[in-house]
């Protein structure tokens, strides 16, 4: 299948990076190249971009795209581990930062990859192929308790509890093997006249897939270790898809630009912590109505923007 994915917020993030044309710049979510293509046409032959992505789809995708440049380099890893990727780099600085945190629309339309309560496939959800957890393994052999808490707190579902249970009790019997065996499940879990609103298995997808990738866990070292990877003035930009994500981008953002810990009635500051990051966008940006009616999938879509200071 062709690597299809639509670049959201496009115009915004370029806009938001301010790139310097001698620049060094970091695409941490590659993807098809989208962002990174434009990026990279902003780049003089002193500059440089460093795209990482731990799908090898996505990378083989955006090496075809961004073929016509000669000062890209692609790593095969999760941003998660960027101070060491650029330390292997032998680049201590960079001016730009980029996150989109979602699931490409190639992930999502390619069945057998399992991300889709759509489409029946094996249950898998791994971003990255070569890891060995996968959504079937958290589906069969999590604890009751364990998927409740996924459940509730990834995927913010009121039926926790219940889905959890009905999740469990089907277990008992067979495997829970796909996709579509799950969402039989998750709509037997959810009385019927809570299901008008979006599709029932929605929630607990996302909570199954964010559990397989660690996505929560990984956000505030990844942040942290980005800006501190950053020129003065250089900005970091992230694309967030879901209140998880952003509620904990504003805080990690917040907590950097003001992190004095006295109390509110000291006169002056004696911890000694010093503000590293200037918000830029105080609200976050969101897509345009065009924007929303051409590409529906960027409606959940949040951009938040920092430089370093």
């Amino acid at each position: 299948m062709e690597f299809k994915h639509v670049s959201v917020l496009l115009n915004e993030c370029i806009e938001a990076l301010n790139i310097k044309e001698d620049g060094i710049y970091v695409d941490c979510t590659l993807g098809g190249g989208g962002h990174s293509y434009e990026i990279a046409k902003r780049l003089s032959e002193k500059g440089r971009l460093i795209g990482i992505d731990q799908d090898t789809s996505a990378l083989g995708a955006a090496k075809e795209r961004l073929k016509e440049f000669n000062n890209v380099t692609y790593v095969h890893n999760n941003f998660y581990n960027i101070d060491s990727i650029l330390t292997e780099l032998d680049i201590e600085k960079v001016d730009g930062i980029l996150m989109d945190l979602g699931v490409s629309s190639y992930q999502l339309d390619t069945a057998e990859r399992g991300f889709s309560y759509m489409k029946d496939a094996p249950l898998d959800m791994r971003m990255n192929r070569e890891d060995d957890l996968t959504a079937y393994d958290i589906v069969n052999s999590y604890s009751e308790e364990q998927l409740f808490r996924i459940i509730k707190e990834y995927g913010e579902d009121n039926f926790a509890k219940r889905i959890a249970k009905f999740i469990v009790d089907r277990r008992e019997k067979e495997s829970i093997k796909t996709t579509s065996k799950l969402v039989d499940i998750i709509r037997a879990a959810i009385p019927a006249k809570f299901q008008k609103d979006g599709h029932p298995a929605k929630r607990t997808f996302q909570a199954i897939r964010i559990e397989v990738n660690k996505e929560l866990e990984i956000l505030d070292k990844a942040v942290e270790d980005s800006i501190n990877r950053l020129q003065n003035g250089g900005r970091i930009a992230i694309i967030t898809f879901h209140s998880l994500e952003d509620r904990k981008i504003k805080s990690k953002f917040r907590q950097l630009e003001n992190p004095c810990t006295c109390p509110p009635d000291f006169p002056i500051c004696a911890c000694g912590k010093q503000s590293i990051l200037k918000v830029i966008s105080r609200k976050p940006i969101e897509p345009s109505k065009e924007e929303m009616e051409v590409n529906s999938r960027s409606k959940s879509a949040k951009l938040r923007v920092a430089e370093r200071i």
